[in-house]
């Protein structure tokens, strides 16, 4: 086979595979299970376990823009549970007294239970949180600006724009975070990684550090694009009572990720000057939200990729 035709193969090649950064590791999803490697103080630490996908038992949850919500809330769970995995390696003080607040959760739920509340509980927060942070805060502050209730148009781009530049202060302030600046590493190392996987290069630290630490089907890109469609979607609203536009926004919540999904998943399968077009904004905010990674970070994303990638070539492609 020539040379340019190798590459144009190599071109064409897109995987299914996806991952987080951890507390000093990363998660990878493969397309039937799904690895954890963390580097702890005792060297590094495998976990892996297949994945039980709901539209196995419901197909129509598998449906387009059905299937983004889906996938977003089964992501959620599965990251913070392997946050808090990574986590437990990491103690803040091991001489630390546990809270009347958390005795009281010892001796009410078993320890089973109780970390399935802890994991729903903390995704059912965030939810809230970037809800109140992303979604109200943006329109309470647009219905603020006096002479916007009869311009519906003109409320509705600057509550984006408000949006956006929430969004994009909120991330920048994290990213300077010491404590997130090895986190957003292991997210650069992550995407390195998949990157050599899709160059079809053998997973080698030299081959991984040649990579882009920017990819197209990053959570930051997908999160990007919720905020350019949340515009259009919620211009269908035409309300200027407040509380009713920001139940609205609640309600129409489900639809923006929905469509904001299958963009997400149409750009990751196409490479043409067009999904460059779309992917421009996110690629160009993964310059906050991931950091170079060093080869210890690199060695960790080679493992979690290993052990998910498939038994049968070519299963993980689009």
């Amino acid at each position: 086979m020539s040379k340019v035709a190798n590459n144009n193969s190599q071109e064409k090649f897109k995987t299914l595979i996806g991952g987080q950064a951890l507390i000093e590791g990363i998660m990878m999803r493969g397309p039937d299970k799904q690895s954890i490697v963390v580097r702890s103080p005792e060297g590094i630490v495998t976990k892996v376990e297949p994945l039980k996908l709901i539209k196995e038992k419901y197909p129509i949850l598998g449906w387009p823009l059905i299937r983004g919500v889906v996938t977003f809330g089964s992501s959620m769970v599965n990251g913070v549970k392997a946050l808090m995995y990574s986590a437990d390696f990491f103690p803040d003080d091991p001489n630390a007294q546990p809270s009347k607040f958390d005795k009281w959760l010892e001796k009410h739920i078993s320890s089973d239970k109780l970390e399935q509340v802890l994991i729903y509980l903390s995704v059912i927060l965030g939810v809230a949180f970037s809800i109140g942070l992303f979604i109200l805060l943006p329109t309470l502050l647009a219905g603020w600006i006096p002479g916007l209730p009869d311009h519906s148009m003109a409320r509705n781009l600057l509550e984006g724009l408000i949006r956006i530049l929430i969004f994009l202060g909120y991330m920048i302030l994290v990213s300077r975070m010491k404590d997130m600046k090895r986190v957003f590493s292991y997210h650069g190392a992550e995407h390195k990684t998949i990157r050599c996987y899709e160059a079809q290069l053998e997973l080698t630290v030299e081959n991984v550090r040649k990579q882009s630490r920017l990819h197209p089907r990053c959570g930051t890109s997908f999160l990007f694009v919720v905020m350019i469609i949340s515009i259009l979607v919620f211009s269908v609203v035409q309300w200027t009572n407040p509380i009713v536009r920001m139940l609205m926004r609640i309600v129409l919540l489900p639809v923006v990720v929905g469509i904001s999904y299958e963009i997400n998943r149409f750009v990751g399968r196409h490479d043409n000057w067009f999904t460059k077009l779309l992917t421009y904004p996110g690629m160009w905010f993964q310059y906050f939200t991931t950091n170079e990674p060093d080869d210890s970070m690199m060695e960790v994303g080679i493992e979690a990729l290993k052990l998910v990638l498939p038994e049968k070539e070519g299963a993980d492609r689009w």
